[in-house]
């Protein structure tokens, strides 16, 4: 199912591969792309491409991965500077997630704001919802 998924994922990512290119011809006309836009941004249009091409690398890094859930985990880059969010359940998804963010060429350096956090089972159902469904019942 894992691999099914991480397929499904390179091919979207594939597609989406040729927008950037056209993103950045929109964004040298002055539009918003990718939340930033020309003129409030203090970077130049050549960096917010870079920073662009950086952040899809380091996605396509996470999504062929067997250890990082690409869709688990947020990537910013500014100037050249990678902040990684979101939360796994474990240090090893964390770590790799790291290190292949560092491994992409012309990044300076990482800023790693990923949370670890315990999985929610099936059997850690609040008490307040428990109660509400048997209620609805």
């Amino acid at each position: 199912m894992k691999k099914l998924k991480s397929r499904m994922a390179i091919i979207v990512l594939a597609c989406m591969l040729p927008m950037l290119s056209v993103c950045v011809a929109v964004l040298i006309g002055g539009a918003a792309v990718g939340g930033y836009y020309l003129g409030k941004d203090d970077r130049n249009p050549g960096q917010i491409a870079t920073d662009s091409s950086i952040t899809t690398r380091v996605k396509s890094k996470f999504i062929a991965d067997k250890y990082v859930d690409a869709f688990d985990i947020n990537v910013d880059t500014h100037n050249s500077v990678v902040t990684l969010h979101g939360d796994v359940t474990n240090t090893v998804a964390r770590e790799q997630a790291e290190k292949l963010a560092r491994g992409v060429d012309g990044v300076q350096s990482v800023e790693n704001r990923i949370r670890i956090v315990k999985p929610v089972t099936e059997t850690e159902v609040p008490e307040e919802k428990a109660g509400s469904e048997e209620a609805g019942s």
